[in-house]
């Protein structure tokens, strides 16, 4: 069972999958830094200054002690997180795009392929060998 395991740990999908994985992960921090640090600040100047991720609805206002301490704390909405989420799907989905057309375009388009030539057919062949076989 430990070499069966081996051999399917070390078989190259398995390999390719963990190196995928990998490149996505890292992949990932950038498209969201890129995200983060530089469409969100372009969306949010569009936007006359709006930071979405402030945007909320309370339910319940925090409660805070004479001393400053929070004894309950603020129960909200924060829709505006989720507003910063579906931005962020819809550009991390369009530069995923541009990445996937950009490489479509380098790849070469298959030759095509030579037609073998043309031999007899089943059926002639067939043909051929009863009228031998008639001789």
């Amino acid at each position: 069972m430990l070499k069966e395991f081996k051999n399917f740990i070390m078989t190259g999908n398995v390999i390719d999958l963990a190196v995928a994985v990998l490149l996505a992960g890292a992949v990932g921090m950038v498209v969201n830094g890129f995200v983060t640090d530089i469409m969100m600040p372009v969306v949010g100047y569009f936007t006359g200054g709006v930071d979405f991720s402030d945007m909320q609805i309370v339910l319940s206002e925090a409660i805070i002690a004479a001393d400053g301490t929070v004894t309950k704390p603020e129960s909200a909405i924060r829709y505006g997180n989720w507003v910063n989420s579906i931005i962020n799907l819809i550009i991390v989905g369009f530069v995923l795009f541009m990445i996937v057309k950009a490489y479509n375009k380098t790849k070469t388009p298959p030759a095509p392929k030579e037609e073998a030539p043309k031999g007899p057919t089943q059926e002639e062949l067939l043909m051929q060998i009863r009228d031998l076989l008639k001789k």
